[in-house]
């Protein structure tokens, strides 16, 4: 297993220029959620010069891609993502707030490295099965819209995944490990009130505001809170206050609520309750609501069988060595940081370490006591429908938050290429071991195949609802 793993490794390590480069180019080119037309391009022409079979339009997404080799024997899949978040725009290496673009987007989730290591090892893997006349498939998937936009569940529902035999990922991350495969379901409505708008000093009592009725609606919902599960999570934005001017009662207004809970059968009620919310709102102001799925995911499903490889790989690996260039960055940027953001790094490992490590030196094991840190992601329902296993790679300082421009602020720097790298070897053995050992695979399916006996999977998405493409 060992050899057969150096080898591959090899095959990573050869080409790690050229997909520092792919995730640099899709660093400088930042798009969001079902936008991301040059990311999907980029990815497109490195599946092309790789030799893969190309596929794209998957799901009826215009920047899904996938890539293929092989003819015969399990499929595994390769998961990949290149999407930005708004508002996160940074200079990467700059420890100081410095936006390129007041405004701009950003990848401060790390998505360019995210598809560029995952298209890196399925291209390692593609070599090495085809120089060793392996009967097995090997498939990139470039999936957008991770950050709220869902695509891979409309990809499943659409049966991408309905041959696939396993599904590996990786996420970027403050430590290196397993990831433990708990997340959150959620799903993302808009209520919009329709109301009566009037002259608000002149002639109020002829008014119904709208945004009267999105504010009641979300006391509601904070009163909610008290009432249910600890785990659950609701959050909410103004799309639309009803306008600018003051001294007119607003006649439209939309609220979005992002509805979280640690499964799909306790998320459903919830949602049920937060219609509700919605429906007295609108009686309280004489309002008339009404609202639409904008999109959903399920929580993660767990696989123990691909769990132990993959950690088997990380630990036969090495973990990345720093330079006191990087210590310096690293040293620099958590000084942006609170307490709380480094501890949280260790609460969501289970292990007790130097409080002042920079950058993460080590593997945690694969049965750790991790405290809190779920946030919900897209991957869950591959992982409904094929056996699924996600890696943890560092790529960035010891108590980065994500989601913030100091997480952007990693993007080309060497600590996040030296994750990148990392991660690409562990998903490309742990892909190479999984097809090697088929009574790994046949242990997979039926450990996936039992938990979806006792909790069967109801896809989140209702099938009037497509994917929100521009």
């Amino acid at each position: 297993m060992s050899k057969n793993s150096e080898i591959i490794w090899d095959l990573v390590e050869k080409r790690t220029q050229r997909y520092i480069k792919l995730s640099d180019d899709v660093f400088d080119n930042p798009e969001i959620a079902y936008t991301e037309k040059e990311s999907a391009r980029l990815h497109k022409e490195a599946l092309e010069e790789e030799g893969f079979r190309v596929t794209t339009d998957l799901a009826g997404i215009p920047t899904a891609v996938m890539g293929e080799a092989g003819s015969e024997g399990p499929v595994i899949a390769i998961l990949g993502e290149f999407d930005a978040l708004p508002e996160l725009g940074q200079a990467s290496g700059s420890a100081d707030f410095a936006p390129l673009v007041e405004g701009g987007a950003g990848h401060g989730c790390g998505h360019n490295l995210l598809g560029s290591a995952a298209l890196l090892a399925a291209s390692a893997l593609k070599d090495y099965i085809e120089e060793n006349g392996i009967k097995a498939r090997v498939r990139y998937y470039g999936c957008p819209a991770e950050e709220g936009g869902a695509a891979k569940v409309f990809m499943v529902r659409e049966g991408w995944f309905d041959d696939v035999d396993a599904a590996i990922s990786w996420h970027p991350s403050t430590f290196n490990a397993v990831n433990e495969a708990r997340s959150l379901a959620n799903m993302r409505i808009d209520f919009t009130f329709h109301g009566k708008a009037a002259h608000a000093a002149g002639s109020p009592d002829l008014g119904r505001s709208a945004l009267d009725a999105v504010e009641l609606m979300n006391v509601g919902v904070n009163y909610m809170r008290e009432h249910m599960p600890d785990s659950a999570r609701v959050h909410y934005a103004y799309l639309n206050a009803g306008g600018a001017a003051p001294n007119v009662v607003q006649a439209k207004a939309t609220v979005r609520q992002l509805i979280r809970a640690t499964n799909l059968q306790d998320l459903f009620p919830l949602i049920e309750r937060v219609k509700k919310v919605a429906e007295g709102a609108a009686l309280m102001t004489e309002t008339r609501v009404e609202h639409k799925i904008v999109s959903a995911v399920s929580n993660l499903m767990p696989n123990r069988p691909l769990e132990e490889i993959m950690q088997a790989n990380l630990e036969r690996l090495d973990v990345p060595s720093y330079d006191e260039d990087d210590f310096d960055f690293a040293r620099k940027i958590r000084e942006t940081y609170t307490r709380g953001d480094i501890d949280g790094t260790f609460r969501r490992i289970g292990k007790t370490v130097d409080p002042e490590m920079l950058l993460c030196d080590f593997v945690a094991p694969l049965d750790r006591n991790a405290e809190g840190g779920w946030g919900s992601t897209d991957v869950g329902d591959v992982s409904w429908a094929v056996p699924t296993v996600q890696a943890r790679i560092a790529t960035c300082a010891v108590g980065t938050p994500f989601h913030t421009w100091q997480l952007t602020a990693h993007g080309k720097t060497a600590i996040a290429h030296k994750g990148m790298i990392y991660a690409a070897k562990v998903m490309a053995g742990t892909a190479l071991d999984v097809i090697r050992s088929p009574e790994v695979l046949s242990a997979a399916k039926k450990v996936h195949q039992q938990q979806l006996e006792t909790s069967p999977y109801t896809c989140p998405m209702p099938p009037e609802v497509s994917p929100p493409i521009p």
